[in-house]
């Protein structure tokens, strides 16, 4: 089985690079771990940069002013006083930097379910739970965090029973419901956490008047070993058709995945400018990735 967790896939207008120097800065065990540039994409040139978060994969690429992230993918990160005593001293020193340039939606503070914890957009309108954990309770450090709004309220759980289902490996979690007296969330999940393809997520249902839903600023990358890997996922995950293109695909509740050939990456990494070139002329015309046409194209056959 393929080990390599899923990746957050973001999407900037530019400044991905400086972006994740700046995640750099604001996290610990965080580290860029390639950048490339691709050249001839619909956006012109793009930088691609992979970085890390405490071991959580990143993608982040500079593709024009397409997408906008909102709140309803977030990434929750964890600080538990059993790595670090002091957890909350970090998990301050954190929030001070994404709030340069960044903007509180859930002031840091105490509450009832965290005894600190608090909700930021960073500058680049990404946004970040930090939340002080009791020792020892931690899955993982870092979590992609979904909320299910609008027409999706209400479908977190169904939605975490779907990928259990189609990654063999998933298995839900923690499930808190909203009390009885909670209007049209009451019954629905609160919190809750999954784990999927070797990665933790959470997700939660919120009936409130969110202006946002789910869209392609940010995707989930699924790192794929073989052709077999990626019909699957792709039969398996995608809904709607007119998304379908270069790898991306939307689910049944509007959330955007990446079904991605780990050895594209290789290609893409280790590859001269004019192998490079090939590759990309050969996926930009794909929609599923046809893993026998990129090799032709890499080797220039």
């Amino acid at each position: 089985m393929n080990t390599q967790r899923i990746a957050p896939h973001l999407w900037f207008a530019t400044g991905a690079k400086e972006a994740a120097d700046f995640y750099a800065s604001v996290f610990n065990n965080t580290k860029v771990t390639h950048v490339s540039t691709v050249k001839g994409t619909p956006s012109g040139d793009t930088d691609i940069v992979s970085f890390e978060i405490d071991g959580q994969p990143f993608m982040a690429i500079d593709a024009g002013p397409v997408f906008t992230p909102n709140p309803s993918i977030s990434f929750t990160v964890v600080f538990d006083p059993a790595n670090y005593p002091d957890a909350k001293e970090r998990l301050s020193a954190a929030w001070e930097k994404l709030s340069d340039g960044g903007e509180a939606l859930m002031p840091l503070q105490e509450y009832p379910f965290s005894p600190w914890y608090g909700w930021i957009k960073d500058r680049y309108g990404f946004t970040w739970q930090l939340n002080l954990v009791r020792p020892g309770t931690a899955h993982t450090t870092v979590m992609p965090s979904l909320m299910f709004v609008g027409e999706n309220a209400g479908r977190a759980e169904e939605a975490i029973n779907f990928y259990c289902s189609v990654f063999k490996d998933g298995k839900p979690g923690n499930m808190y419901r909203y009390p009885e007296g909670s209007g049209k969330d009451e019954g629905t999940l609160m919190y809750s956490d999954f784990t999927i393809h070797n990665t933790w997520l959470t997700a939660m249902d919120s009936t409130g008047p969110h202006a946002f839903t789910f869209n392609e600023a940010v995707s989930l990358l699924v790192p794929c070993d073989s052709q077999e890997e990626i019909d699957y996922y792709w039969e398996q995950l995608s809904a709607v058709p007119e998304a379908e293109q270069c790898g991306w695909l939307k689910d049944k509740f509007g959330l955007s995945w990446q079904i991605w050939p780990t050895e594209m990456g290789k290609m893409m990494s280790e590859g001269t400018p004019e192998q490079m070139e090939r590759v990309v002329k050969a996926f930009m015309a794909m929609k599923k990735f046809d893993l026998a046409a990129l090799r032709a194209a890499y080797e220039g056959a």
